[in-house]
């Protein structure tokens, strides 16, 4: 596993020298990448949300795509279409920006909910059907999105089976006084994005992406995980929970920031820590409390620190293997400071 947070704290280190300031924000989307899950960037303008795409992109070496959504943005502008050659008298499939290994799909809520569908198949299943044939999706494929909490005006709110394909969301903010000084001298004569190099392989990230899906996770904190998601759709404020694609997420974004910390297991403040980026985005708050100003995060804080870390205790048992009592005694070590 220390190849995963050796390889991980280079590319953040690299990505860093773009975002300052934002290393808890940087690591976030490295997680969904090395989840090859999809991330939601949601934040006003001017705060690094495309900067934070490209970075990644150029770090990783990948191809790189943006889409600009707006109003008149068609679907075939995002998947492609067929276009009818007169010399060969057969149609010939032009693919569209989403056939991209990184894809930006910037001020996603601006295009109307037709064109933002474009996306659910690609998303999910990781291909796309034009004029009734499949094609796949590159690997990896990474989605990232941004969108404007504030303005509403000429907006199409993202519809909830969307927002539930993205793994996890984010929020930049702005940077604080000395990392906006920071910012300003970076940027005296030239952004530092045009000098930023390559330092990850695209098959070194796929083999990551691989040994992710390796890290151990004890039955004890997968019970931990579906009693949390599970308190969302039981919860007061909540109209509509998370869905077990809320679990799945959770769990494998566990898996891959374990990783990035140098462990070859999760323990369940790694749950904690994902749990408001990778479920809040999911929850729909009921119209009666959205007027008391009740936020789907506060809702996930309050379930973090209601819902007990049961059953984990070190076995001590020779039938055990070194990576569950490791599990185990960190597990049980967390339930006692929750």
């Amino acid at each position: 596993m220390s190849k995963i947070q050796e390889t991980g704290d280079k590319v953040l280190a690299n990505v860093e020298r773009v975002i300052v300031g934002k290393h808890h924000e940087v690591r976030l989307a490295l997680v969904a990448l090395l989840c090859r899950g999809h991330l939601l960037i949601e934040d006003v303008p001017g705060t690094g949300k495309t900067v934070l795409a490209k970075a990644i992109a150029r770090s990783l070496g990948c191809s790189f795509r943006r889409i600009q959504f707006t109003p008149d943005l068609l679907p075939s502008d995002v998947s492609g279409l067929s276009i009818y050659n007169q010399k060969t008298q057969e149609f010939e499939f032009r693919p569209g920006p989403i056939f991209s290994q990184v894809v930006l799909s910037d001020e996603i809520n601006r295009a109307t909910p037709k064109t933002q569908s474009a996306l659910l198949e690609s998303m999910e299943e990781r291909q796309a059907t034009i004029d009734g044939v499949t094609y796949p999706m590159p690997d990896p494929f990474l989605v990232i999105a941004t969108q404007n909490p504030i303005e509403y005006e000429g907006t199409f709110a993202l519809p909830e089976a969307q927002l539930d394909r993205f793994m996890l969301r984010i929020r930049l903010g702005y940077p604080q006084p000395i990392e906006e000084i920071v910012i300003l001298d970076e940027q005296k004569r030239s952004h530092p994005l045009e000098d930023l190099e390559e330092v990850l392989g695209v098959d070194e990230l796929r083999g990551l992406q691989d040994a992710v899906r390796e890290i151990y996770v004890d039955s004890t904190v997968s019970e931990y995980i579906v009693r949390v998601v599970g308190a969302t759709r039981t919860h007061p404020d909540v109209y509509l929970g998370a869905s077990p694609r809320g679990s799945i997420a959770l769990y494998r974004a566990g898996q891959a920031l374990a990783g990035l910390l140098g462990r070859d297991y999760v323990i369940p403040d790694d749950i904690k820590a994902l749990s408001e980026p990778a479920l809040a985005h999911r929850l729909i708050i009921k119209t009666s409390s959205s007027i008391h100003d009740v936020q789907a995060g506060q809702v996930v804080r309050e379930i973090l620190e209601s819902t007990p870390v049961e059953g984990i205790r070190p076995t001590g048992g020779s039938t055990s293997s070194p990576m569950e009592r490791r599990a185990a005694t960190a597990g049980a070590s967390n339930a006692g400071t929750s």
